[in-house]
């Protein structure tokens, strides 16, 4: 079988990996230059190139040029992983076997941006690993493959996106082999229980002390690395935090922004409770400093 690949993230090169060990060809590899958009951004162009398989860049998926590439490699099937630029009529009917792209939720539920983000930074207690038929509409097609992660109480953005790289890897193996042998099914996602969840900007990861510990801690979770992490300011620096923890601390009189502790860790009272920032950067002196008031 003839494979065109598609991909622009670490996520994309690790499916990637798996599919050039099945026994099929791959024709082609279409990735993008780094824009700064993807925390995890990797270059599989440079890598395609590495491997000896042909490959380009591109800023445009639906544009003249690279249609034209991708019919001259004549591809059975396309393979679209870690992508943000939804795919138009004119490159989804190029292939007799169409198109597989990937979305990390439990579709139709939670289409859209930032997937593994959201989930945290809403506390949710699972999270999918799936890989459908492309439509022209985002996340929309026919589900050939689903597995449900469970997201444990100690996971982080980082811990989540491993677990999907190891579930994502086995699927796409299954899935190469059922198409092998003509095995292959789907079955269509219900409209009725189907949400969008929107594009994060970098204000969405600004803390607001106000906040229930509960729900900043989900915040720091979620923009852990390999995102760009949570942040406050202090004396006009911007402070990201990577790592923290929610204290019990029965101080209702205390206002939420009074910093409780500053020596080896920072405890900061919150909405309810209070939080241990473990981890943060860049390192700055907090002496002197008794609130976070810039926040609120």
């Amino acid at each position: 079988m003839r494979i065109l690949f598609i991909g622009t993230v670490l996520f994309s090169k690790n499916i990637l990996d798996e599919v050039i060990k099945s026994k099929n060809k791959i024709v082609g590899v279409i990735g993008k230059k780094d824009t700064k958009f993807n925390s995890d951004y990797y270059d599989l162009v440079r890598y395609a190139k590495r491997k000896k398989m042909d490959s380009i860049y591109t800023n445009d998926i639906n544009s003249t040029k690279t249609i034209r590439w991708v019919k001259k490699r004549k591809p059975d099937i396309i393979l679209c992983i870690g992508w943000s630029q939804l795919l138009k009529k004119k490159i989804l009917k190029i292939t007799p076997k169409g198109a597989i792209g990937y979305h990390p939720s439990d579709l139709p539920q939670n289409r859209g941006r930032h997937p593994i983000i959201w989930s945290l930074v809403l506390g949710l207690k699972k999270i999918g690993s799936c890989f459908f038929y492309m439509k022209t509409k985002a996340d929309t097609g026919d589900i050939i493959s689903k597995k449900i992660i469970k997201i444990k109480d100690n996971f982080d953005s980082n811990l989540v996106y491993k677990e999907l790289v190891k579930v994502g890897k086995k699927q796409i193996r299954g899935i190469l082999s059922r198409i092998r042998f003509k095995k292959l099914r789907s079955s269509p996602q219900k409209k009725t229980i189907s949400n969008y969840w929107r594009r994060r900007s970098e204000l969405d990861g600004k803390i607001d002390w106000r906040m229930d510990a509960e729900n900043i801690n989900n915040l720091v979770k979620a923009l852990t690395k390999p995102y760009p992490g949570a942040y406050f300011f202090i004396r006009e620096k911007k402070i990201r935090v990577w790592k923290s923890k929610v204290i019990n601390l029965d101080k209702k009189n205390f206002e939420p922004g009074k910093i409780i502790k500053f020596n080896k860790n920072l405890i900061i009272k919150c909405g309810n409770k209070a939080l241990k920032i473990i981890t943060f950067t860049p390192k700055i002196n907090f002496k002197g400093v008794s609130y976070l008031w810039d926040q609120l």
